[in-house]
């Protein structure tokens, strides 16, 4: 593609139609322009070949393969199923992606992965994952630590809220954390559960645990001292003491 850079982020497109995807897109050397190439899932490692792209995609119901395209975004197709038989096997739970007004009134964006099997009328309890970074995002990712499959195939229902902060939606949106850690996170946070409980009847409000790591430790840490909804709050590698983390934090 002459004058034309093609290039993977792995953030979020700033597409109201794909937000929380992790897209392929051209940029028009000349000009500037922006054009989106490939959309869905989560996109990383792209190689440009003689015969067009090849890149690493994934998304929440199936692990990292190998994939290719023409450049001009045409031909989409696996390479590699090193995956196939073991993702054969699995039950996978099934993702939803959801939007409500957050804090500040700007719209944020989530994810609910049902259980397995979720038989009509069951009720289920929720694993209410929180980010790290805190400039981060969870995405259609299938992520290597905090995979709500795991979740989901022990018969909880996972949420996942990407609050003020989180990358992907606009560097204003993510800019919005800084000196608030646990202001608009906290309220996006709230907010976002509230909305799924009320929107998913097999939700099962009496019954949420909270868990995250680094950040997600940090509000795991604030929840505690805000809110005893939850029966459980899991705390990985939380910041305790911001004093020490002024010098290895993102801000």
């Amino acid at each position: 593609m002459t004058g034309v850079q093609t290039c993977a982020l792995p953030i979020l497109y700033a597409n109201t139609d794909h937000l929380g995807h992790g897209a392929i897109f051209a940029i028009d050397a000349a000009t500037g322009a922006v054009r989106p190439l490939f959309t869905e899932g989560y996109n990383s490692m792209l190689v440009a070949t003689n015969d067009g792209l090849v890149f690493g995609h994934d998304h929440l119901r199936a692990p990292l393969e190998l994939h290719k395209m023409r450049a001009d975004g045409s031909g989409f197709a696996a390479i590699t199923a090193l995956n196939k038989l073991k993702t054969a096997a699995v039950e996978w739970g099934v993702p939803e992606q959801f939007s409500f007004t957050g804090a500040k009134g700007d719209k944020v964006f989530g994810w609910l992965v049902r259980p397995a099997g979720l038989a009509k009328g069951q009720k289920v309890p929720v694993a209410f994952l929180i980010h790290g970074g805190p400039q981060g995002s969870f995405g259609n990712h299938f992520h290597y630590r905090w995979n709500p499959q795991v979740y989901a195939g022990a018969g909880y229902a996972a949420i996942m809220i990407d609050f003020h902060g989180s990358t992907g939606y606009g560097q204003a949106f993510t800019d919005a954390i800084n000196g608030d850690w646990g202001g608009a996170p906290y309220e996006d946070l709230m907010k976002g559960l509230d909305f799924a409980l009320k929107t998913y009847p097999e939700l099962d409000g009496s019954r949420v645990g909270a868990l995250g790591a680094s950040y997600g430790g940090f509000m795991i840490n604030w929840i505690n001292g805000q809110t005893d909804r939850f029966k459980a709050l899991i705390c990985h590698d939380g910041n305790l003491d911001e004093r020490m983390a002024y010098f290895d934090t993102e801000e």
